[in-house]
């Protein structure tokens, strides 16, 4: 291991998985905008906050977690482009004030420096860019 390694692993982190928790507040945050399924969730998740993972397993666990709470419903729909019919979820109406409160959970974990933009940005204002 080398100096230049350890500010590389600063500026360029590995990518961090959601644990359920996150997920659930995750999940949220987005089917506030508008319903969503799986995969959908998984790809916004790399594209807006690149430094994040969700696994198959952990996105599905906490979409069974939210339907069991009845915080959410799923129901069938042909999605444009893709082959099979998609499990859209959205957020019922009596859960939309919770489903707030927990995304903004989600936006105040991402807001203190533990996404990418917040890391790389440490980096780049102590000079320590590889």
């Amino acid at each position: 291991m080398k100096f230049e390694h350890i500010y590389q692993f600063f500026q360029d982190p590995p990518p961090v998985y959601l644990n359920k928790e996150l997920a659930v507040c995750y999940i949220l945050s987005v089917l506030l905008r508008g319903d969503s399924y799986g995969t959908e969730l998984i790809g916004q998740l790399e594209r807006e906050f690149p430094i994040y993972r969700l696994s198959d397993t952990v996105l599905y666990s906490a979409l069974k977690f939210l339907e069991d709470e009845g915080v959410i419903t799923g129901y069938w729909k042909k999605v444009e482009g893709r082959g099979r019919p998609r499990r859209m979820y959205q957020i019922l109406a009596e859960w939309r004030h919770q489903a707030q409160d927990l995304a903004r959970l989600w936006h105040e974990y991402i807001g203190q420096g533990n996404g990418a933009s917040g890391r790389r940005s440490h980096a780049l204002e102590t000079g320590h860019t590889g």
